[in-house]
């Protein structure tokens, strides 16, 4: 049994360091950026926040949820496209709400329904753009869920209160996103919404995107750059290339079999011959030369295989198609496509030239004439 060489071992250990990676060590994709506030793509929500920073009352949270319960004024908290995964923030967080605080939560909640997916929506700020055909169908009554902003399908903001506090919901994360900037009533009737008339400072969570306060990092061992580049693609891809700079220095650049030559197909001549004349024909539809040339060869192969002798050429017209057509009948029995592919061929030039159908259909003759002189 030949033992495995050096080279092989080699690779199959590298191979296995590579599945490693990919199931244990590399990382799992980041969190969506949509609605962040440090996204500056349409679906983002930097524009939104520089709006309400003028007005001085609104930061970011960049901690989990359950922590916004140390602070102790009332205030909204607005995620927007929060994970589809753990515990809701809203029983979560039930307890701060009872207290008189907000949570505003932007998500992809409803239903699709018949109304048009632009749709414009009155409201105390103003005319509000909406590009979605989902709407939350009610099914409480109404001092438990309020419709902020509805139309005759169902609601697309509505608040349901807890306690003292309140959640309000919508069916679309993009409420005033940037792609809305050209829609002040977007802008202002979220900035309403969070603000409560004025009443409370407004937080809006980064940590559902991916972004930490510093001790937050260091508490989970992210607080160095080396860390930080563990965590991303690239050091895989560097690991990666490391492994293969190894096998092309032990391999000594040496290729691992030898080089396959490809080989240019080969041209066959005649037939690229027949193939060109048979386009010409086509195109100048000389089906009566196609009639001329096949119908001469075709009768003397048929002379040969009926044992009549070999002739260059048969008149048709002359009493020897007389004797073939006896040579025919007397040895297949029946004469039928014989002579109807005959008669054609003798009428070529006294009418008109054959459709392309026919003259298939005559081809096909001679094809079942040869058929048939065979098993004869």
């Amino acid at each position: 049994m030949k033992r495995p060489n050096r080279l092989t071992i080699f690779a199959v250990i590298i191979l296995g360091v590579l599945i490693f990676i990919t199931l244990f060590a590399a990382p799992s994709g980041g969190k969506l950026n949509n609605g962040s506030t440090y996204n500056r793509a349409p679906e983002g929500y930097g524009a939104w926040y520089s709006y309400m920073q003028r007005r001085g009352k609104i930061e970011r949270w960049q901690r989990p949820a359950i922590d916004i319960k140390s602070k102790k004024d009332l205030i909204t908290l607005l995620q927007v496209n929060p994970p589809k995964f753990g515990v809701s923030p809203e029983y979560e967080l039930q307890g701060w709400i009872e207290k008189g605080n907000n949570l505003i939560v932007l998500d992809y909640t409803g239903k699709a329904t018949g109304a048009g997916f632009s749709t414009i929506h009155k409201s105390s700020a103003g005319d509000v753009k909406i590009d979605t055909t989902k709407r939350y169908e009610i099914s409480f009554s109404k001092s438990e869920v309020e419709p902020l902003l509805s139309d005759e399908l169902g609601a697309i903001v509505w608040q349901t209160r807890y306690g003292k506090g309140k959640v309000i919901y919508s069916v679309t994360p993009e409420l005033a996103a940037n792609a809305y900037q050209n829609e002040p009533g977007n802008f202002e009737f979220l900035a309403q919404l969070a603000s409560d008339n004025n009443k409370r400072k407004i937080y809006i969570d980064e940590y559902i995107h991916g972004y930490k306060d510093k001790d937050i990092k260091e508490a989970k061992g992210e607080g160095d750059i080396q860390t930080y580049f563990i965590q991303k693609p690239i050091f895989v891809a560097f690991i990666q290339a490391g492994i293969l700079l190894l096998v092309l220095i032990f391999a000594q650049n040496r290729r691992f079999g030898k080089i396959a030559t490809l080989e240019a197909p080969r041209v066959d001549n005649s037939q690229a011959y027949i193939q060109a004349l048979a386009a010409v024909l086509q195109k100048a539809n000389s089906t009566d030369f196609v009639v001329e040339m096949v119908g001469k060869e075709e009768i003397n192969q048929l002379t040969l295989n009926l044992g009549l002798g070999k002739k260059n050429i048969i008149d048709i017209a002359a009493p020897d198609s007389e004797e073939l057509l006896s040579a025919w009948h007397n040895q297949v029995g029946t004469g039928s496509d014989l002579e109807s592919a005959l008669r054609i061929q003798s009428q070529q030039g006294q009418s008109r030239r054959l459709s392309e159908k026919d003259l298939i259909a005559w081809l096909r003759k001679w094809a079942n004439i040869r058929k048939l002189t065979h098993h004869s």
